[in-house]
């Protein structure tokens, strides 16, 4: 009988990809669904604030241009990793990122910890010709940015909207969003972004 079922499954292409589909869906559940009933999974790190406006918009500008695909925000929990950029990530640092940014590409180097660990004009040089400050770096420079003045009007609306996912953004939190920004470039913004990683398990080990 099993091997009547077994011959009819491998003959029947169709009744195959609906069989295969079904066993990963469930499979994916089984792994996926206990994570959002464990705290350690939902639950922010000791001392983790949601992104201040300015980091939000430096956020939105390291999307936007596409950082994300050469840098990586997920350290592995192996020695050679933790030796060269930190402590392993852990979910609780990654609470307030819709959609998180671990990834797994690493043209260049994780940023996971990237926080405090160079100056602010250091990254300001850094974007403007990456070789100045890394003779052998790749990574082409981003001098638009430090020409771009961020428009303040939409940040009321951007944190609005990820208060509805579940920050705990306050009213005045978002009424003063436009002025946190006024006067600010994309480049500031994005330093702002980039220092603010990783900070919060630092500080609370």
């Amino acid at each position: 009988m099993a091997e009547y079922f077994h011959d009819k499954i491998e003959r029947n292409t169709g009744l195959m990809i609906v069989l295969v589909i079904l066993t990963v869906a469930v499979g994916g559940l089984v792994e996926i669904v206990p994570l959002f009933f464990q705290k350690s999974q939902i639950e922010p790190v000791a001392g983790l604030k949601p992104y201040t406006a300015l980091q939000v918009a430096g956020r939105d500008v390291y999307i936007r241009e596409g950082c994300y695909t050469c840098h990586s925000q997920m350290i592995r929990p192996f020695r050679a990793e933790t030796e060269r950029f930190g402590h392993f990530s852990v979910a609780g640092e990654s609470v307030y990122d819709h959609p998180f940014q671990w990834g797994s590409k690493r043209t260049g180097p994780d940023l996971a910890r990237v926080g405090g660990r160079y100056s602010d004009e250091w990254h300001r040089v850094h974007f403007n010709q990456p070789r100045d400050v890394v003779p052998e770096s790749n990574m082409p420079a981003y001098p638009w940015l430090e020409k771009a003045t961020l428009d303040g009007q939409v940040m009321p609306v951007k944190l609005k909207a990820l208060r509805t996912l579940g920050l705990p953004y306050t009213e005045e939190d978002i009424a003063g969003a436009t002025a946190a920004v006024q006067g600010k470039t994309e480049l500031d913004a994005l330093i702002a972004y980039l220092q603010g990683l990783g900070t919060a398990l630092k500080s609370a080990r």
